[in-house]
């Protein structure tokens, strides 16, 4: 089966992130206070890794933060320590998963983000 996992994180005063699986419904959010965006989208994906770490499903994760998942896939440096070390977790944790896709998607098409209604 192929999980469709669609994340999402906002920074500021009232920040947070979290996720919403497509194909089953699940969703999870978290309230982290005083987080920036780029902040909240890394843990946005790394709260769904976690998740899913052990799964043999195929997985797919939509974040509509361009910046992130280029980061992510090694195609932008990332010139921010606190967001090189959220990526090296995210990278370790990504390196469990056999079958692992990380994908942008616009805002309007990120369910997730309708989810947390930002």
């Amino acid at each position: 089966m192929t999980l469709s996992i669609y994340v999402d994180g906002s920074g500021g005063t009232n920040s947070g992130y979290g996720f919403f699986v497509k194909e089953t419904g699940e969703s999870n959010y978290e309230n982290k206070p005083e987080i920036t965006n780029n902040q909240a989208e890394y843990m946005a994906i790394i709260s769904a890794l976690k998740k899913f770490e052990n799964s043999n499903d195929e997985i797919i994760i939509y974040s509509d933060s361009k910046n992130t998942v280029n980061q992510l896939n090694h195609e932008f440096a990332i010139n921010n320590e606190e967001l090189r070390s959220l990526a090296r977790e995210a990278w370790s944790l990504m390196a469990k998963f056999s079958n692992l896709k990380l994908t942008w998607v616009p805002r309007s098409e990120n369910l997730a983000g309708k989810m947390l209604g930002s």
